[in-house]
């Protein structure tokens, strides 16, 4: 396996030259296969600031269709606003209680503010991008547009967090009028949240005890 992805790399790249770490590959392959979504945290545990700094670095690093990053993050730790949030969690809500923190993905509320602010600081090519392959479409597109870029931004956290250590489970299931209500931003509103922490050791789900199941007849 290792030799065989070292042609497909001397192929691919006959003029360069590249260091490839094997091991580091499988390594990754590794993490995404125990990776999972976790449905019981140890509630005893709680996140060190270290870990915590490079949670916010990766989404600072995160990529957006013309670099147009139209998010906001919000990291909570606090007890007394992730009890809020968890009575509008819907079956989410023992996860927000126990989690060590919760990162709320917002976006921007107003098309408007979100093109002075961010698409006008743009290079002209990116600004006629926007303008001809995306507002030309209108506001609801433009809104769809933007939340699509919050979701990759949420796919690299999840992507990167088995790396760190850190157990974490996606959750749409949540009220976001109630959460826009509590944490309360004039220009940005939910989307999305992720409970980050440490799987507690009786979860079912993770994969030693529930194997995953994923599709064979993905690639077309």
């Amino acid at each position: 396996m290792h030799w065989q992805a070292l042609a497909w790399f001397l192929v691919v790249f006959p003029s360069k030259k590249i260091i490839i770490d094997l091991d580091q590959i499988m390594d990754i392959l590794k993490l995404f296969r125990e990776r999972y979504t976790t449905k019981l945290y140890d509630s005893t545990y709680r996140l060190q600031a270290e870990e915590i700094n490079q949670i916010k670095e990766i989404l600072r690093l995160a990529p957006s269709s013309i670099n147009s990053q139209p998010w906001a993050f919000e990291i909570i730790e606090d007890d007394v606003i992730k009890e809020q949030l968890s009575e509008h969690s819907m079956n989410n809500s023992g996860r927000v209680r126990a989690a060590s923190h919760i990162i709320v993905f917002h976006v921007y509320r107003s098309v408007d503010v979100f093109e002075r602010e961010r698409i006008g600081r743009l290079a002209e090519g990116a600004q006629g991008f926007y303008r001809g392959y995306v507002a030309s479409h209108g506001v609801v597109a433009v809104r769809a547009w933007m939340e699509r870029q919050v979701y990759v931004a949420l796919g690299m956290l999840l992507a990167a967090l088995p790396a760190l250590g850190v157990d974490s489970t996606p959750m749409e299931g949540i009220d976001l009028e109630a959460y826009d209500g509590i944490l309360g931003h004039e220009k940005f509103r939910p989307i999305v949240a992720v409970a980050l922490g440490r799987r507690d050791p009786k979860d079912e789900n993770q994969p030693s005890i529930t194997p995953k199941s994923r599709r064979t007849d993905v690639f077309i």
